[in-house]
């Protein structure tokens, strides 16, 4: 191998490490969310004996939703920079999450399509709860993008199945 394309394949190699700040600030954002998460929590708290049955359900399907988007923004910032920056270095810790380390990009597909799944779900929920504030055509526009979401999470499991049934994953 000549210097010049070790050299290349070094810098190349290195440069895995650009991806780092993206998933730094997925995890970054997960704060973000906490605080969203906290205040919605709070104004639930403040306005729970007054809320009809309806609007307290919709409360906490969003504080739901808001738990949902930031785990999915954990398993993809602690998956995307285990497979493609560094091993994380948590050695055999007891809290250390079962799927760390386990999650390749096939099977960090098929779940960020479940999360999203779930999540589409969860607004089509909060949606049909308030049907009567809802206008029909918006009804189903969400039904039609919720359906989308599945059909794609399915087309993604059986493309992943096909592939390693072949072998050539």
């Amino acid at each position: 191998m000549s210097k010049i394309e070790a050299t290349l394949e070094h810098w190349v190699f290195r440069s895995r490490w650009l991806l780092a700040p993206f998933f730094i600030g997925l995890l970054l954002a997960v704060v973000g969310l906490l605080v969203k998460f906290v205040k919605q929590l709070a104004s639930l708290a403040m306005t729970m004996f007054t809320l009809e049955d309806e609007e307290m359900i919709v409360s906490i399907l969003t504080l739901v939703d808001s738990a949902l988007i930031a785990a999915l923004l954990l398993i993809i910032g602690f998956s995307g920079y285990e497979n493609f920056v560094s091993k994380i270095g948590t050695g055999e810790h007891e809290d250390r999450p079962a799927w760390m380390g386990r999650v390749g990009f096939s099977d960090l597909k098929i779940k960020l399509m479940g999360a999203i799944v779930a999540i589409s779900a969860v607004e089509l929920l909060k949606a049909f709860i308030n049907v009567a504030g809802t206008p029909w055509q918006h009804l189903a526009w969400k039904v039609g993008i919720h359906l989308t979401f599945v059909v794609s999470g399915v087309l993604f499991a059986v493309t992943d199945w096909i592939t390693e049934r072949k072998g050539t994953h």
